[in-house]
């Protein structure tokens, strides 16, 4: 199976159409269809549906571009750091983060990095936890932000300097918002947004006894999603502060929880990963800083 044929077949999943794609690829349509055609051979399945104007992924179709995106993302990647290997002054870096205000920290390193390195690029996806850590476990990343303390058996990691702060984000409006902060009992019965992972790994503690009268209205990987939730009346949202735009305008209040729920960020990279030269000059910067 070659990254080439991969290439088309990502090409042909994302315009559905074998004409379209094979005009992105610069390529006649009959030197496409082959491709696909002996894909599927090789495969011994069938990666399309074919229709009158367009065509469809199969089941099988679907699982082979999941992979294929991270073939050829780690295809590029390792063609980027070995174009680099001999220069430390430039190059790639590739970042995963979870939602932070301290984010602002990592972007004033890599801002500081930049001024002496500024052939540095940097590219940065954003998720949960779970989301950048499975990236990062596949080679995707060489740095990842997240909110749970790291399997140390997995991750070398460095701690940033502050704690994130649980809230609630609801209408400014709310009876609620009349008090300064909120406890476990003040939660009860209400329709909350938060994410799975905040909810059964912070949540679920802090609230003790009170989390069995709690009720998950929807969960959100994003915090921006579900405060425009919360902004409509649908319910609460338990987030971190400042990652939601609180202001007098906005129709929105934060009110922190109490007793404190404060939670620690790590950014963590793979034990015994061996960096490109410009991601090596970058740990050791924000070693410098972090620790």
């Amino acid at each position: 199976m070659e990254i080439r044929s991969l290439r088309y077949f990502l090409a042909v999943a994302r315009e559905e159409n074998m004409s379209k794609a094979a005009a992105s690829l610069h390529i006649s349509q009959p030197a496409l269809s082959k491709t696909i055609r002996l894909l599927e051979e090789e495969l011994g399945k069938k990666l399309f549906i074919r229709h009158s104007f367009s065509i469809e992924l199969t089941e099988e179709g679907v699982l082979l571009r999941d992979r294929a995106e991270d073939l050829i993302s780690m295809a590029d990647k390792i063609q980027q750091e070995f174009l680099f290997l001999d220069d430390a002054t430039s190059g790639d870096i590739y970042f995963g983060l979870a939602e932070s205000y301290q984010v602002s920290y990592l972007a004033r390193e890599i801002a500081a990095f930049k001024k002496k390195y500024p052939g540095l690029r940097y590219h940065v996806s954003s998720g949960d936890t779970e989301q950048v850590t499975e990236k990062l476990d596949k080679g995707l990343l060489d740095f990842a932000l997240i909110c749970e303390t790291p399997n140390s058996r997995k991750y070398e990691y460095l701690v940033l300097p502050e704690a994130d702060s649980f809230g609630v984000v609801m209408k400014a409006d709310s009876p609620l918002a009349q008090k300064r902060s909120l406890n476990a009992e003040d939660l009860k019965g209400l329709p909350l947004f938060c994410s799975e992972q905040s909810w059964k790994n912070d949540i679920e503690p802090w609230a003790k006894d009170a989390f069995s009268d709690y009720i998950l209205e929807g969960s959100f990987r994003l915090s921006y999603n579900g405060s425009l939730f919360a902004k409509e009346g649908l319910g609460c949202l338990l987030t971190f502060e400042h990652l939601i735009d609180t202001s007098a305008q906005s129709g929105l209040t934060f009110r922190p929880l109490t007793p404190a729920l404060k939670i620690r960020q790590y950014l963590i990279y793979n034990k015994y990963q061996s960096f490109t030269p410009i991601a090596q000059r970058f740990l050791e910067q924000i070693r410098r800083s972090f620790l």
